[in-house]
């Protein structure tokens, strides 16, 4: 194709595709052939449509900004932003704009993408209906939310685009209801199984969810209903809801085209080749827009690799768009989702390897051919994380047992070394691992992030990270461990650093081993190695600018800026008398309730000024801080045990309690949590936690590096039998290690699979090695572990009373430093089953202030709520 020096390209739409073309066509046009002039009807530039439902998760507009600084920077390339086009004339090659221009063109680009598609439903279009597609879609809908009787959501849709909105109207605080007429939510993406799972997660989640059927109307509720809008179901059932989104998918968007004359398919979209030409070689369309053999693809991952083709097409080449990467992964509602290749096993012959784990959540499937040595798909759900590696071996030999390739595993997934070099490893950058090989191996690259910066990879979807991470570990070269660009070292070289050279300030530190002011990651980092090592109470001197917002101020801060306030029980062992006191300042300060599942009190809605009043009253009925607001031990979770329990065989309460009070303030790289159990029937989940005790007829079996949360992880078995000394002593080293050594936010669980390597420098199992280390004393390092347990034990101090005890502490602890007796009035709340709740978005703000605080630390009255 010619390229003549002041050709004239005219693209239609700055969506998440338009805007990738662009950028794809002006890297490969260096010499600058082609005159490009883009049209948004949007008066926004190109924005990622994909991660909408953040917008009510604190994203800003700015934030979901895609366009590549200097892209359109006068040389060649503009933008012309809340200008649509509104016709084509082919014959005379020019297109006209919603302001009366006529533009003309050499070579013309469709990328108007898709419009909703709203289902015929009487009464869709009365007010409160929304669809979910553009930020303005987003502010209609956050406006609608934030009316005083809102409360309860319901979206028409059960697929990807649908449960995007269900999340976003989770997030506006509304109640939600999912329709979909499938009989299982995803129906595109997910089989039969993995659907039971997503549909069992998302309503633990608080979403109820209606299947096999459909929205049938949607009429204006009676003035004695509880919401303005009735949805009616096809089954009859009545829906009382204040607003309703369409999120049932979407219809491509070719009326331009279609006005223009250009063919459509069968189902919509302008017809186009391989080479995404239409009939008039002028005119190109890519992206929802466009249908390419027949199949119009609603995902951006297609429409990324048609904007590719076309720019190398307009570039000189003469790529072409193959077989469509329609793989998906995406958190819905915080559940992990990912199907692949033929997830639905449709193949004739096609074979299915199933594992459903519903105690962890998970369900996973691997599709492969007859002969079961072709991988073919799969489907992940709950646990997502070998999305990445299983994905690029569609098409090609199973490197191993499929089961095996989905039981759980320490590293997440299939090796980088089971990819062949031509794997599609980021699809959405079409980069192959021999590509990335290439680039680790000829630009010296030793991080991920240099990678993206290098190949693109990653920086679609994101979904790929791991994979690279991996092919980086296995490329054997010397990988980067510095902590951020102010140091060098990694966390735990820091922490030998500051240990041995007595380095008691971040400015000492960063002076003498980094560079510059520091920032968000080192910064914390550090204030956890100086408290780690007994430097004084964090919110002295330099230290207290070192915390993130939580430690700064004892508290963890919730969505409405107020913050929670969890005292320590040890064990969960509590005094009627410490109980009714807890329920005094919960009454007192009228704040919300509830226990927790670590067996602790937890009690939220406090303001900032009024932390020290109630620390002062839990302080004086003998409570200290329970550090659920930093990287520390938070519970040691426990049993009755022998003491009460007919089954049990040891005080395992007794221990927890003794665990707790030994180990409670240690600072560490992640979060601790522990429990002991008095019996196997293992009633406090130890093997849940990072480090679990188990009672036995002969003492304890001590279990390491478990967690739950987001990927839950058994604990490893690393003592048996042990006596209660000797238990003790390995839980001391265990924790003393794991502080100095581990990297930064790094869990137990990943901490215990990473050590693989022996004291000689040989490979080794790393619950071997553990055992080798903390038992055996390989390292010859026990007595210094021993020893800084020992000093952590006699100089900890409650930090809340080391507060109250300071006057200078105390400035802190105020919403606004030039009156300090003020509350912020922007907090208020609302009663709810008889406790307080924040006033949220979209759910009744008819709500009482808060009342101050007056010098006695007690509010002088409580307004009902």
């Amino acid at each position: 194709m010619e390229t003549n020096s002041g050709r004239r390209l005219v693209v239609v739409g700055n969506g998440m595709v338009g805007q990738h073309f662009v950028e794809a066509l002006r890297e490969r046009d260096v010499d600058r052939h082609w005159q490009v002039t883009v049209f948004g009807e949007e008066p926004r530039r190109a924005y990622d449509r994909v991660a909408l439902s953040s917008y009510f998760d604190g994203a800003s507009p700015q934030s979901l900004d895609l366009v590549a600084s200097g892209c359109y920077d006068g040389h060649g390339y503009r933008l012309h932003l809340d200008e649509a086009v509104i016709a084509i004339d082919r014959a005379a090659r020019t297109v006209t704009t919603s302001r009366g221009r006529a533009v003309g063109y050499d070579e013309l680009v469709l990328a108007t993408g898709s419009a909703p598609f709203i289902p015929p439903v009487p009464g869709a279009d009365l007010p409160g209906c929304f669809v979910y597609r553009t930020l303005d879609d987003m502010d209609a809908i956050r406006a609608a939310a934030q009316r005083a009787t809102a409360r309860v959501g319901l979206v028409v849709g059960g697929g990807l685009l649908g449960l995007e909105a269900a999340r976003a109207l989770r997030l506006l605080g509304l109640a939600v209801h999912v329709v979909e007429m499938a009989p299982r939510l995803m129906p595109l993406q997910v089989d039969e199984g993995g659907g039971a799972l997503l549909r069992r997660l998302v309503e633990e989640l608080g979403v109820t969810v209606h299947l096999g059927t459909f929205a049938a109307a949607v009429t204006e509720a009676a003035p004695d209903q509880a919401a303005p809008r009735l949805v009616t179901l096809g089954d009859g059932t009545e829906l009382p809801v204040d607003l309703v989104v369409f999120a049932a998918g979407v219809r491509p968007r070719d009326q331009l085209a279609r006005d223009a004359g250009l063919a459509v398919g069968a189902r919509g979209g302008v017809v186009v080749d391989a080479g995404c030409r239409t009939a008039d070689a002028a005119v190109h369309a890519i992206g929802e827009c466009a249908c390419i053999d027949g199949t119009v693809y609603g995902l951006v991952a297609p429409g990324y690799a048609m904007g590719s083709v076309l720019a190398d097409r307009l570039a000189g080449g003469n790529a072409e768009f193959r077989a469509a990467d329609t793989a998906t992964k995406l958190k819905l509602l915080g559940v992990d989702v990912a199907s692949f290749g033929d997830a639905l096993a449709t193949t004739d012959g096609a074979l299915e390897v199933t594992v459903n784990d519903p105690v962890a959540g998970s369900y996973a499937k691997l599709v492969v051919s007859d002969d079961a040595t072709t991988l073919l798909g799969g489907v992940l759900v709950g646990d997502a994380s070998r999305y990445a590696a299983l994905r690029a071996l569609v098409g090609r030999p199973l490197p191993g047992d499929p089961l095996a390739m989905l039981a759980p595993r320490g590293d997440g997934g299939v090796p980088g070394g089971a990819l062949p070099a031509d794997a599609m490893v980021c699809s959405c950058h079409a980069v192959t691992r021999e590509a990335i090989d290439t680039a680790i191996a000829g630009s010296g690259l030793t991080t991920v992030a240099e990678i993206k910066g290098c190949t693109k990879a990653g920086t679609g979807c994101g979904s790929c990270v791991p994979m690279l991470s991996t092919l980086l570990t296995e490329s054997g070269v010397t990988v980067n461990k510095a902590l951020c660009e102010h140091f060098d070292c990694s966390r735990a070289e820091l922490f030998d650093l500051v240990r041995v050279q007595q380095i008691r300030t971040f400015s000492e530190l960063v002076g003498r081993y980094g560079r510059g002011r520091g920032c968000d990651v080192c910064k914390p980092v550090v204030a956890s190695v100086l408290a780690s090592l007994g430097n004084g109470h964090i919110l002295d001197g330099e230290q207290a600018a070192l915390q993130d917002t939580n430690d700064a101020f004892l508290a963890n801060i919730q969505r409405n800026g107020t913050y929670s306030v969890v005292p320590r029980i040890p064990g969960g062992e509590i005094t009627p008398e410490k109980l009714i006191a807890i329920g005094t300042v919960a009454r007192d300060f009228d704040l919300y309730t509830k226990i927790t599942g670590g067996q602790r009190i937890d009690l939220l809605g406090a303001r900032l000024e009024q932390l020290p009043a109630i620390w002062r009253r839990l302080v004086d009925a003998g409570f200290e801080s329970g550090h659920a607001y930093g990287k520390a031990l938070r519970t040691v979770k426990s049993c009755v045990g022998s003491t009460w329990c007919r089954y049990g065989v040891q005080d395992s309460l007794g221990l927890a309690i003794a665990l707790e009070l030994r180990y409670r303030g240690i600072r560490s790289p992640h979060k601790i949590k522990a429990g002991v159990s008095g019996c196997a029937r293992e009633c406090a989940e130890a093997r849940g936690k990072d480090i679990g005790v188990i009672a036995t007829e002969n003492g304890w079996n001590l279990y390491v590096g478990g967690n739950g949360g987001f990927r839950p992880r058994h604990a490893d078995l690393l003592l048996t039998d042990v006596d209660t000394e000797t238990l003790i002593r390995t839980i001391d080293r265990f924790i003393v290690f794991y502080v100095r050594t581990a990297d930064r936010l790094q869990r137990t669980s990943s901490w215990v699979e990473s050590l693989s390597t022996g004291p000689g420098g040989e490979q080794a199992d790393g619950l071997d090695y553990l055992r080798s280390v903390l038992v055996d004393d390989a390292l010859g390092i026990a007595a210094e572990l021993d020893a800084a347990i020992e000093r952590h034990v006699g100089a900890y101090e409650d930090e809340w009373a080391a507060v109250l005890d300071d006057p200078v502490r105390l400035r802190r602890f105020v919403s606004f430093v030039n009156a300090p007796d003020t509350p912020d009035p922007s907090i208020s709340f609302v009663t709810e089953r008889g406790q307080p709740r924040p006033v949220l978005l979209g759910l009744p703000s008819a709500a009482v202030p808060a009342p101050a605080v007056p010098a006695s630390g007690v509010p002088a009255a409580v307004p009902a709520r």
